[in-house]
């Protein structure tokens, strides 16, 4: 079994841009769903005030993250309209080229950590 790859966002909400954020966030869905087979989940929280969201993707390896980050760049420039990155959480071993381009992507003074040690658990396909 390949080990899965885990990533959370945490991003600040600019000032006036949440609605805009949330229909942005909405209309992209469909092509990632569409486009990104190996996206095994792509889902996104809003706090109470509309001042932070997260997004928590999972992957089911490495190549499968590798292959979601084609075209990051772009989609990342339009996002940033309504947002900033202030943290990347990535769990399980993302190949080299992904931490890197994540280290571009969320841009200068963005922590991005990695917690490389799977040590088990699931991920199930669908609820019963």
């Amino acid at each position: 079994m390949s080990k899965p790859i885990v990533f959370v966002s945490r991003n600040r909400v600019k000032q006036g841009k949440s609605d805009e954020c949330m229909t942005h966030y909405r209309d992209s869905i469909p092509p990632i769903e569409a486009g990104k087979p190996g996206t095994l989940v792509q889902v996104a929280y809003l706090n109470e005030d509309a001042t932070e969201v997260v997004v928590v993707r999972i992957f089911p390896s490495a190549e499968a993250m590798d292959l979601q980050l084609d075209g990051a760049d772009e989609r990342s420039k339009r996002t940033y309209e309504f947002i900033e990155p202030t943290s990347v959480e990535l769990y399980g071993t993302p190949s080299e080229s992904a931490i890197d381009r994540m280290k571009k992507i969320a841009g200068s003074g963005v922590r991005v950590s990695v917690l490389p040690q799977f040590i088990g658990g699931f991920i199930r396909p669908k609820s019963p």
